[in-house]
């Protein structure tokens, strides 16, 4: 392995935000994902050490979502695909500390890719360290390691490159994944509904059924293809663009209380969908009654409720020299 200093930016402060995402979007699975207005972000320094034979370590603080539970060391998971990403540079690490900050805002486990978006920092965060340009990951190249850490690119895409993404992968067996983004109409407002109890994502998957009938998969298909054109030209075709039929009936047991309420904006026309693997559900509103409605529905059950705006921006780096940037919890 080659000496740090050769390979990294010692000294440096590198901020990364990176939005919060709502995959599936209905019959999207796996494939669709939208960028909101919802930002995590993480600030953070390499330095040398007190001993240069001392091994590689990091000292993380976390504001927000995870303050009281998540590692303030190197097992952190940013720290640690930092770490991970240099290494694979042949990077050697010794002699080094990690000075990381965390602001989390989005909610943990319910659906709003608040990993996709922690793996997308620190990938983005590791890259912008890297000093040989010939060595630096691109954006495409964080976008397909990302999404192999994911294992599907649907929150990675808008994650790294924000606005409305479909996804998918070079065969259906796997391969190199792809994306095309657009941006949503501005007609269309997403309103958040928020439940207090988190869902995990393997939990909802193993409630997935191993097969599902043709006739489903062609209603599926017909209604994904539509997704596209409701959200960016005929937002009026909005309900009928987010009716699934692959996943969302079959995880309503995880989920009542999200599940009812996405059932019930339906029934009074306000497309609404179950955002990622849940319990979140987005409402896509075309007019200010219809997000007034979403609301009060949400608030109602006892959801927090949320309106964060589309965005066409993902992950934000900056690099700076300043030395104090990373002592703060803006990070």
């Amino acid at each position: 392995m080659s000496p740090a200093g050769g390979i990294l930016r010692l000294g440096e402060v590198v901020t990364v935000s990176v939005p919060a995402t709502s995959a599936n979007l209905g019959p999207g699975f796996d494939s669709a994902g939208l960028a909101l207005g919802l930002r995590d972000s993480v600030t953070a320094r390499l330095e040398r050490a007190g001993e240069e034979s001392a091994p590689f370590s990091a000292q993380v603080r976390v504001s927000g979502h995870g303050a009281d539970s998540l590692p303030s060391d190197a097992t952190h998971l940013i720290a640690d695909l930092m770490a991970r990403s240099w290494r694979e540079l042949g990077a050697d690490l010794t002699g080094l500390v990690l000075e990381l900050s965390c602001e989390n805002v989005i909610p943990h486990a319910r659906g709003l890719g608040s990993s996709a978006a922690a793996i997308v920092g620190a990938l983005s965060a590791a890259a912008a360290l890297v000093e040989d340009p010939d060595l630096r990951p691109s954006q495409a190249d964080i976008f397909q390691r990302a999404s192999r850490l994911e294992g599907h690119p649907d929150n990675v895409a808008p994650a790294v490159f924000g606005g409305l993404s479909v996804s998918w992968t070079e065969d259906a067996g796997g391969g190199r994944f792809e994306t095309a983004v657009v941006q949503p109409s501005a007609g269309v407002t997403p309103v958040v509904g928020i439940p207090e109890f988190e869902v995990k994502t393997e939990a909802v998957r193993a409630a997935l059924p191993a097969a599902v009938p043709h006739a489903l998969a062609a209603a599926n298909a017909g209604r994904a293809a539509l997704l596209l054109l409701a959200f960016t030209e005929r937002p009026e075709l909005l309900m009928a663009a987010t009716r699934d039929y692959l996943h969302q009936d079959a995880r309503a047991s995880a989920m009542p209380e999200a599940y009812e309420a996405m059932q019930s904006l339906r029934s009074a026309s306000v497309a609404a969908a179950i955002s990622g693997a849940g319990p979140t559900v987005i409402a896509l509103a075309r007019d200010a009654g219809e997000a007034d409605a979403a609301s009060q529905e949400f608030a109602r059950r006892g959801f927090a409720v949320l309106t964060p705006e589309f965005t066409d921006c993902g992950a934000r780096v900056e690099l700076s020299s300043n030395r104090e940037a990373a002592s703060g919890t803006s990070g």
